[in-house]
């Protein structure tokens, strides 16, 4: 076992104002520290290791040039947020990230008052910013307000929005892009393209380190050396973008050189105005081996220091049986189009992008134009297959209803971590994805019991002449495994996997089939895997609610308009009163846990569906 790294100077830190009283010559030995502290601790507790390793000497030389908390700073989606937490009163905290009653791998307002606005989504930071900003003029607060954007949050619309708004402001705030040349996946698109032009040019790096030095300057000559600039910005980068945008543009400068960033952040600081600073980190910084596979270490579970990260169990996951499908599918039918909005890997599509790269489209962090996107290639005659996460999927709410389901348009929506996906906490339970979308007319919403019948209903999806969602919880291990086929399943048909003579008949929608078919068990009750939730199996549930005396829906998702309130309409629309229990995801934000554990204290795992039944049968037996 490796022995935890030294930290004589990091202990001495509890808070920024500690940070602020260092010799600014012991900021090196700070970040040192910081990142054999943040590998260390990373390695036990798992969470996102390479984009923060990449942010140490920015969040370093933001803390100890601005006065935080007073000063405002808001992290564009959060993965780089650790080195902040640790700088702000929360490093013994960190054995417990992620972990149920511990911090969050976000910045969470209710955890601290140096966390100004909680994230977990990207490109949110700017919007914020502006907001932040313009509230203390109007209220007439001196303060400063920093948004930190990395370049794959830049490219989502919000962002641009953002940015359009609040260059004609004209208000007094700083948006730093954080330029790691990643998001999760590979960075797509011309922005990226952008980006490379302008840092790989050696006339404008020169121009660049000159620049540097005349940032240093007195005040007097600092507004010729912002003239001298934009003249040679004019020349070698014509119509700058953010310069366009109303901001006045600094940088590149190199992310990780406390020597230039302290100095161009005291200097930024004391001009008004609209500032856009361009950094350049590496993600990954410092741990060689995040450093050579950043996407493999964005987000780590625990693994050995020294060692890495040991070769995947091999457990089958839906992830990966979505990613055979795709490629199955996809040599059966050349219409199958695949998108994804910069999930490569997460969303189980490495080898779709490998094997039929004129068929596979990353769009970037750009949810609400992946589903628009999709819509037109589905006008064109095309199949596509949109491959995103459920929390994401919300992002593009208007698109799903207004440009895919309004025009009927046979689009499949592979709808990854529906449900609680654990350690990630709120910002990413997919926890409303059967409520908002059963609700849209002429969506087909499926929700499969095991990784086999994933493969099935995804079939279907594929073969329905209308828009269609499959949703699949993160992980698996069910053993269930899929054969290599492409069967369908019939539209709106479930099935009973236990016939039982208590009385009770317990209706399992996806993922929580086997904690049910568990309690039934217990209870001797009637099981069935009803397997859409859009359109119902009527016949089923009439079935059932004629020869039973209670009818109890389970189901990972919000219990509010959820699979259970449409069995309640059902019924109630047909004038029978069988009485419905339903179990579901409370009306609260579920925090972070394990997926299990989140599941055994929300009832919803075989005890506490059992106890569930026995309380409201007591409850109803001792009514008068």
């Amino acid at each position: 076992m490796t022995a935890a790294p030294s930290c004589a100077l990091l202990d001495t830190i509890n808070d920024p104002a500690d940070l602020r009283r260092l010799d600014k010559k012991q900021l090196p030995q700070l970040a040192a520290e910081l990142r054999a502290f943040l590998i260390d601790s990373v390695s036990q507790t798992g969470g996102h290791l390479s984009s923060n390793l990449g942010t140490i000497e920015l969040t370093i030389a933001l803390h100890t040039v601005f006065d935080t908390p007073h000063d405002r700073l808001i992290w564009d989606v959060g993965h780089q947020c650790y080195a902040h937490k640790i700088l702000t009163g929360r490093r013994a905290a960190m054995k417990t990230l992620r972990m149920k009653d511990g911090i969050a791998g976000f910045p969470k307002r209710c955890e601290s008052i140096y966390d100004t606005f909680g994230v977990g989504h990207s490109s949110t930071s700017i919007s914020a910013a502006l907001g932040m900003a313009l509230a203390a003029q109007y209220q007439n607060e001196e303060r400063k307000v920093i948004a930190v954007i990395g370049d794959g949050a830049m490219s989502a619309g919000m962002a641009f929005e953002a940015l359009n708004n609040a260059g004609v402001a004209d208000t007094d705030m700083l948006v730093i892009l954080n330029d790691n040349e990643m998001s999760i996946s590979p960075p797509v698109g011309a922005l990226n393209k952008i980006f490379t032009r302008l840092m790989s040019g050696k006339t404008y790096n020169a121009a660049r380190e000159a620049g540097r030095h005349m940032l240093g300057f007195a005040p007097p000559l600092l507004e010729l050396a912002r003239r001298a600039e934009e003249h040679v910005k004019g020349m070698i980068a014509p119509g700058t973008l953010f310069e366009e945008f109303g901001f006045h543009y600094y940088g590149p400068i190199d992310g990780h050189d406390l020597d230039a960033l302290i100095p161009t952040l005291e200097n930024l600081k004391k001009l008004k105005g609209p500032k856009f600073l361009h950094v350049l980190t590496k993600k990954g910084q410092g741990y060689k081996l995040a450093e050579s596979d950043p996407v493999l270490y964005h987000g780590v579970g625990k693994f050995s220091a020294d060692q890495g990260i040991a070769a995947s169990s091999g457990k089958l996951t839906y992830t990966q049986v979505f990613g055979d499908w795709l490629c199955d599918q996809a040599k059966a039918d050349a219409r199958l189009i695949a998108i994804t909005p910069a999930m490569r890997e997460g969303s189980g599509m490495v080898r779709f992008a490998s094997e039929y790269p004129n068929r596979y489209f990353d769009v970037g962090i750009a949810e609400q134009h992946a589903i628009t996107f999709a819509a037109g290639l589905a006008c064109e005659g095309l199949k596509p297959v949109v491959a995103i996460y459920s929390t994401f999927l919300q992002r593009a709410y208007d698109q799903l209803i207004h440009d895919v389901a309004l025009q009927n348009l046979p689009v499949v929506f592979a709808v990854d971590r529906g449900g609680l996906v654990g350690a990630d906490g709120p910002t990413h339970h997919g926890a409303f994805d059967l409520s908002f979308a059963a609700c849209i007319p002429n969506m087909l919403v499926m929700a499969p019991a095991d990784e086999a019948e994933c493969r099935r209903l995804l079939s279907t999806a594929f073969a329905h002449d209308g828009p269609a969602l499959v949703r699949y919880p993160r992980g698996g291990g069910s053993g269930a495994v899929p054969d290599d086929q492409l069967d369908t399943l019939p539209i709106g048909q479930g099935e009973i996997r236990r016939r039982g003579g208590s009385g009770i008949a317990l209706l399992a929608f996806g993922s929580l089939l086997p904690a049910a078919l568990a309690a039934g068990e217990a209870l001797d009750a009637t099981v069935a895997n009803m397997r859409f939730v859009k359109p119902l199996d009527v016949e089923l549930i009439l079935e059932l609610a004629g020869n039973h005396t209670l009818l109890v829906s389970i189901e990972e998702n919000a219990v509010i308009g959820g699979a259970g309130s449409e069995i309640e309409r059902l019924l109630a629309d047909r004038g029978i009163a069988a009485p419905v229990l339903r179990l579901g995801l409370p009306d609260r934000f579920i925090d972070h846990g394990e997926q299990q554990q989140l599941l055994a204290e929300l009832g919803l795992d075989q005890d506490g569906i059992i106890s569930a039944i026995h309380k409201h049968l007591g409850q109803h037996a001792a009514r008068p």
